[in-house]
């Protein structure tokens, strides 16, 4: 049986990101993790069986993503303007304005 790679390219895999990783990534400590997982302020883990977890990668890039936004624009449209200025438009929203740099 052959993979079809177009729908590879429309539908890349799932990773799951262990708890290094994604402090790595986010540049968060374990406890400040687990204290905004308390708090519903970050994405939650998907229980791989056992005791391990593992978070998924898309979704905590996508929450790096907005952590930048927020940081750049803060306020309601932030996501959307983050994704203009980071290059990922097309995935959900367009920019719909320009703000002067200042």
């Amino acid at each position: 049986m052959t993979k079809n790679p177009r729908i590879e390219r429309t539908n890349p895999p799932t990773r799951f990101l262990r708890l290094p990783e994604v402090m790595e990534r986010t540049g968060l400590s374990r406890s400040t993790i687990y204290v905004r997982l308390a708090e519903g302020r970050f994405p939650r883990p998907v229980a791989l069986g056992g005791r391990a977890v593992g978070w998924i990668e898309a979704e905590i890039d996508e929450w790096v993503r907005e952590r930048i936004a927020e940081s750049r624009f803060g306020d309601d449209r932030a996501g959307e303007r983050g994704e203009a200025a980071l290059g990922l438009t097309g995935t959900r929203h367009e920019a719909t304005e320009a703000r002067p740099v200042r």
